[in-house]
Parts: C-alpha cells; sequence; structure tokens
C-alpha cells in the first residue's frame, strides 16, 4: 500500500511553483532599460570622426574548442588625421533578407589595453560573435564610429 502524503507538502509545492511562475512573469513584463549609450561628442570629436577609416572587412568563423561556431569580423582601422586616437567605440549592425537589424554589437578596437593609434598609423582588429541570429543573411555588418577619445 502506497504511503499518503498530507496536504501541506502539496499546498507548499504549489505555493512555490506559483512564486516562481509569478516571478518570472514580472520580470519579464519589466521594461528593458537602453544599454548606456556613448559619451556625447564634441565638435572636435565630431570633425574628426571622418579621420578615422575602417576597410578591409572580412567575415569568416571558427570552431572552438567546445565544438561551437564562434564568428569573426577582421578589419583594419586607419588614423588619417593629425592627432592621437587613444579610445574608439564601433558599432556593428548585423541584418536579415529583409534588410532587418538581428544584431548590434559594439567594440573597441582601440582603447587603453591595445594602446593608442597614431597619426598615420594602420591596425588590425578582431571582433568575435559566439552566437549569430539563425536569420542573419550571412553578410558583413554596416560598422558606425559612435565615438573617438584623444
Amino acid at each position: 500500500m502506497a504511503e499518503k502524503r498530507p496536504t501541506t507538502v502539496y499546498i507548499l509545492i504549489a505555493a512555490g511553483t506559483l512564486v516562481v511562475v509569478v516571478s518570472i512573469l514580472i520580470l519579464a513584463s519589466r521594461p528593458r532599460s537602453e544599454p548606456p549609450s556613448a559619451p556625447s561628442l564634441d565638435t572636435d570629436q565630431k570633425a574628426y570622426l571622418s579621420q578615422v577609416v575602417i576597410s578591409d572587412t572580412r567575415m569568416s568563423a571558427a570552431e572552438n574548442f567546445l565544438g561551437h561556431t564562434v564568428t569573426y569580423l577582421d578589419g583594419q582601422v586607419t588614423n588619417r588625421g593629425n592627432r592621437t586616437v587613444r579610445q574608439l567605440e564601433i558599432q556593428m549592425e548585423f541584418v536579415d533578407t529583409l534588410n532587418q537589424v538581428v544584431l548590434r554589437e559594439t567594440a573597441f578596437p582601440v582603447n587603453p589595453r591595445k594602446g593608442p593609434l597614431k597619426p598615420g598609423e594602420t591596425r588590425a582588429f578582431q571582433a568575435s560573435f559566439d552566437h549569430m541570429p539563425v536569420d542573419w543573411n550571412q553578410a558583413g555588418p554596416t560598422i558606425t564610429i559612435k565615438s573617438v577619445q584623444f
């Protein structure tokens, strides 16, 4: 003959499940905060954006040690101006076949860890993407320079 569990155990299980479901619903319905935006560019920075050129971009993919595919964007960044760039933020937008943005990522091809980009200097950079959307059109991204710091 099977043992009968007390009704209290079933009530506690049901209450715990209800708390989890309500918590998930509350978290899912919260408005999403926008990622922090790049600092406002001053007049000098805006004028200098045209002096920084992203070129020779190409997409590739490789398998990592876990057997997952990692997608890479390789490119060159050139400082054609007369100032040293200490940090550069770019935004990359990948689209689907309907030209709708399916992935938006930010990268810093020039940053304090990699060192400054001197006037006239060109440097290779690479951005990696662990999970590309299924509906991505397999083309390279649109790249926009978002900020430059001297």
